[in-house]
Order: structure tokens, then C-alpha cells, then sequence
């Protein structure tokens, strides 16, 4: 992606000109010239929402637009916005609006509106980033791996880890690494697997309940920090460091979290991310 707003912004424009129509994540994040995987990430930092949410606070605005004037019946309007049934339509509609879809067709009803999105990267003052670009050649994890939604990863994901150790899993798997890796779209959202990892030990036997993934070789973008900084630190990467970059861009459809020895004081404990790129052409 050469220019990072106009990628995103070409990608808003495709979901804008589809709301009434068949939505794949694959399909949005090809306008910006990222993989699903990657653009995922981007669209949550740069616009504070996922695409699913988007997508979803969209078509509900312009449902009830179309259902104020009159212009459409509210099972016509659920199966032109993507919803299975009617039913699960007035369930999302009311959540959204405070109202019914039938009470929204009566006269001075009053509804939300959630206009398009419109990105612009402005120049506020610059932010200082430590990063090193490292050559790292193929190595294989091994732990305990769960399946995510990008919809709802960022709740779900402290969780595995909170699960992983209470349940005496660091005694198999010490937590070396996060990794995000292998995505696989579902419609609006995508699916990844997430694992608590440690480097594999080809002479150790692997615990039960644990797999291993093969990490390729390549060059990758590591970013210091600590558990108390890293979500301000991985913002920073999708939202100031990779659009003013112009040497490299991003790569494979994984990413990596690196985390020292457990401290009591996340502002201490050191951690990494790792973020695969390539050469700009």
C-alpha cells in the first residue's frame, strides 16, 4: 500500500458502495492492498472499531433511514442488510437504535445515524520508537492454542492467558511468546489462532493438550517495549510507524508478541512485538 489513508479510505468506499450486499473481508482489505489478516489490525487502530462493527453500524443506519420513510417493510429491510432471520435484525435494529424497527416507521420516532468514516493521517507532533529490523531464520513454537474472532480478540485473548496460568498451565508452557497466526476469513471477520507458546524442545516430548506451529523465516520488525506499554506501542506501530515507512512493508499473516521472564511490575517486565515485513519495492 503506498499511501496508507488512501489505501483505507479506498476500502471504506467499497464497503460503502456493498452495504446492501454480500460483504467479505478479503474482498474489503484487497482495496487496500493488505492481506485480511493484516488490515484487520489497521482499520481497528486508525477508526477505533472493527469492520464488523462498521459494516454493522452502517447498514443499521441506513435501515432505519429507509424505514422512517416508509420506503421498505422491515423483513425486506433485514434480508437487504444481511440478516438471517427478522428476528435477529430487531434484536441488533433495537440495540442500535433504542427502538423496534416497527416503532421507527411511526412519525418523529427518533433514531441514530453513524455517518461514513472518512481517514486522514494528519501530522500532530512525532513520537520517538525504538525498532530494530532482524533476519531471523525458521524456528517452531510449541503451546496451547485457541481459535479468535477479530470481532472480539482484544476482550478474549487476556482472558486465555488469565485461564492458561490459573489452571496451572505455566507449568507446561511458560508464556514466552503470543502468536497470532494462520488467519481465515469468515464474512466480515476473520479468524486467526492464537497461541502461548514456548520455543520447541525437538528432544523434550510435547504436553498434552500442546501443538506446534513453524514460524518461516524472514526479516522482522521488533519493537521494545514493556507489558505496561505494549498496547500504546503496537497503536503506534499500525498508526505512526508503518504508514511513514517507506523501506518496508508488511508481510506473512502472523505476528508476534515476546514477553521476558513474569514480574510483578508490568511497567518492568520487558516484552517485544514482532511484526514480519519485506523490502519495499
Amino acid at each position: 500500500m503506498n499511501n496508507w489513508a488512501e489505501g483505507i479510505g479506498s476500502a471504506i468506499r467499497y464497503i460503502e458502495d456493498n452495504l446492501a450486499g454480500e460483504l467479505d473481508i478479503a474482498d474489503i482489505a484487497a482495496q487496500a492492498y493488505v492481506s485480511a489478516f493484516h488490515f484487520q489490525r489497521i482499520f481497528s487502530v486508525l477508526c477505533g472499531m472493527t469492520v464488523g462493527e462498521y459494516i454493522r453500524a452502517r447498514r443499521l443506519t441506513l435501515a432505519a433511514q429507509e424505514l422512517s420513510r416508509g420506503d421498505i417493510r422491515v423483513i425486506d429491510a433485514a434480508v437487504k442488510y444481511g440478516y438471517d432471520s427478522p428476528d435477529s435484525f430487531a434484536r441488533a435494529f433495537t440495540r442500535f437504535h433504542g427502538i423496534t424497527p416497527s416503532a421507527a416507521k411511526e412519525k418523529g420516532a427518533v433514531l441514530k445515524s453513524y455517518a461514513p468514516l472518512k481517514i486522514r493521517l494528519t501530522l500532530e507532533g512525532g513520537s520517538m520508537m525504538d525498532y530494530r529490523i532482524v533476519e531471523k531464520a525458521q524456528f517452531t513454537v510449541m503451546g496451547v492454542s485457541r481459535k479468535f474472532n477479530s470481532e472480539t480478540s482484544y476482550q478474549e485473548i487476556p482472558k486465555f492467558w488469565e485461564e492458561h496460568f490459573r489452571n496451572g498451565g505455566g507449568e507446561k508452557v511458560k508464556g514466552m511468546f503470543g502468536v497470532c497466526i494462520d488467519s481465515k476469513d469468515n464474512g466480515s471477520a476473520m479468524e486467526f489462532d492464537y497461541l502461548i507458546a514456548d520455543v520447541y524442545d525437538p528432544c523434550a516430548e510435547i504436553p498434552g493438550g500442546c501443538v506446534t506451529r513453524v514460524i518461516p523465516a524472514g526479516t522482522w520488525a521488533i519493537f521494545p517495549c514493556s507489558v505496561k506499554t505494549l498496547q500504546d506501542v503496537n497503536t503506534k506501530i499500525w498508526s505512526e510507524w508503518l504508514p511513514n515507512c517507506k523501506d518496508y512493508k508488511l508481510a506473512g499473516n502472523y505476528n508476534i508478541e515476546m514477553y521476558t521472564e513474569m514480574c510483578d511490575d508490568p511497567a518492568k517486565q520487558y516484552c517485544e512485538i514482532w511484526i514480519p515485513v519485506v523490502k519495499a519495492e
